[in-house]
């Protein structure tokens, strides 16, 4: 089942010398349950490609088409409805609310929306993601992966169409870096969830589904990350790629 389809997406900041084409006709499309990373170097344009699939940032041209709803023929009001009932977001600032605690950070989407959390969906989000002793925790009283864990139950609450985890690993060490993967792993296969993630880290990618690079603004696809041959002698695809 085709989740999310990308078309011909554009987007230039600035004028005359100063201007940088940040997409140049982005293309792809994912699947129900697919986990894929984007990988690139700061400025070539990935962050761009997150937001606009976001509905964040307004492309130049091109489409967004989502469970098959065109995001960008929507009004401004519709969209933003669309977007916190269906997009959960992963930041590598975690943007949690300092005065909330772990269970009212991961159900405050909801209470946006005027709805009632399921009570059963947020004992097992805490439970696979080992934060029940730390529910009544605010986020000053906790680690960076565990802030970041509920930024994770956060974005799967709403049970959306789609998560977009923007650097979710960029303020962690490597213990909680590959922590953190993990559990976007286990959320991809438990609740079929569908996610694209960006990141500088390639080794994080490597365990992709599929991975993308965007390289001044053109995107492209270097297969699937997962199944990449690697060890002594052997370049994985994101290697290759490098060089």
């Amino acid at each position: 089942m085709e989740i999310l389809k990308v078309e011909n997406l554009c987007k230039t900041y600035g004028k005359g010398e100063a201007q940088v084409k940040a997409l140049q006709n982005a293309g792809f499309s994912m699947q129900k349950g697919e986990f894929a990373a984007v990988v690139g170097e700061s400025g070539s344009g990935k962050s761009t490609l997150l937001n606009c699939i976001g509905a964040l940032d307004m492309p130049d041209c091109g489409k967004v088409y989502m469970d098959g709803r065109d995001i960008f023929s929507m009004r401004e009001n519709e969209r933003t409805i669309f977007r916190r009932r269906n997009i959960g977001f992963i930041f590598q600032s975690f943007q949690l609310v300092p005065e909330l605690n772990v269970e009212q950070n991961i159900i405050f989407p909801l209470l946006l929306d005027h709805k009632k959390p399921d009570k059963e969906r947020l004992e097992e989000i805490l439970e696979v993601l080992g934060l029940k002793d730390r529910r009544k925790h605010l986020p000053g009283q906790l680690s960076g992966g565990q802030q970041q864990r509920t930024a994770i139950g956060r974005a799967l609450i709403t049970k959306p169409m789609m998560i977009l985890a923007d650097e979710p690993t960029g303020n962690l060490d490597s213990g909680n870096s590959r922590e953190v993967i993990g559990l976007l792993h286990q959320a991809s296969r438990l609740y079929r969830q569908t996610i694209l993630m960006i990141t500088h880290n390639q080794n994080l990618a490597s365990s992709a589904d599929r991975v993308f690079r965007v390289k001044d603004g053109i995107l492209s696809e270097l297969g699937d990350g997962s199944t990449a041959p690697s060890g002594a002698g052997t370049k994985t695809a994101l290697e290759r790629e490098e060089g």
